[in-house]
């Protein structure tokens, strides 16, 4: 699989502190593209991609 065959979404999810621990996929990503959860770390950095979906993760700044 390429970088390009990856379903990404155009636009980062932002995730707030409040809500981590962040996942992937997330509730509003469809049926078609899931795959097994997996926890994102964004406790350790601000931005991190999900190693199936390429989906890019962002911590909001406060």
């Amino acid at each position: 699989m390429t970088a390009s065959d990856k379903a990404q979404p155009e636009q980062p999810v932002v995730i707030k502190r409040d809500e981590l621990p962040a996942y992937c996929p997330t509730e509003s990503m469809g049926l078609w593209n899931s795959h097994p959860r997996v926890y994102i770390p964004l406790e350790e950095t601000d931005t991190a991609d999900c190693p199936y979906c390429g989906t890019r993760f962002v911590l909001a700044a406060e």
